[in-house]
């Protein structure tokens, strides 16, 4: 006969309800994190403000509709924001139309975007979160809903990508 185990809310049900009961601040949420959720979209997209402007607001809108139901809502926001930059972008390829707002990126990293756009989604998604948020593989993972080891490997093989395409000379660890 095997033993059943309890999970800790089980054996404590006010615990789980504590955690479901407390509101979200949504309006907090967005004074510390709009900003640096929109340079990493910015970064992401190659430098495209309209997409980047669209996706944040997007999944703040999302939020709302969502109300108290969301467990993670940083990470949640982030995954929607890369999701709704994604979707945009596909479908500017799709339709073949020209961006609506053309970026004009200082010379210097120009290169850099125009690199970043070829890579994998989620390659480019790590390293915007990594290198421009500067944050540590850990919270990345947790923003993205995967594993740090995963993460780990997206940002080995974005490196690699980006030192394929702009040269070994340009791409450091």
């Amino acid at each position: 006969m095997t033993e059943a185990r309890l999970t800790p809310d089980a054996v404590r049900p006010e615990r789980a309800r504590s955690r479901q009961a407390e509101p979200i601040d949504l309006a907090a949420v967005f004074e510390a994190h709009a900003a640096p959720m929109y340079r990493t979209i910015l970064a992401y997209t190659g430098g495209r403000a309209d997409i980047a402007e669209e996706a944040v607001g997007e999944a703040f809108a999302r939020a709302t509709a969502q109300g108290d139901s969301l467990r993670d809502p940083t990470a949640w926001l982030y995954r929607v924001s890369f999701n709704v930059a994604n979707d945009e972008l596909r479908r500017e390829r799709r339709d073949r139309t020209p961006a609506q707002a053309e970026t004009h990126p200082a010379p210097e990293v120009a290169g850099l975007f125009e690199a970043l756009e070829q890579l994998p989604p989620r390659e480019r998604a790590a390293m915007a979160l990594f290198y421009v948020l500067d944050l540590p593989v850990s919270e990345v993972a947790s923003r993205l809903g995967i594993a740090s080891a995963t993460v780990r490997v997206h940002l080995t093989r974005g490196r690699r990508h980006l030192a394929a395409l702009l040269g070994d000379d340009e791409v450091s660890d």
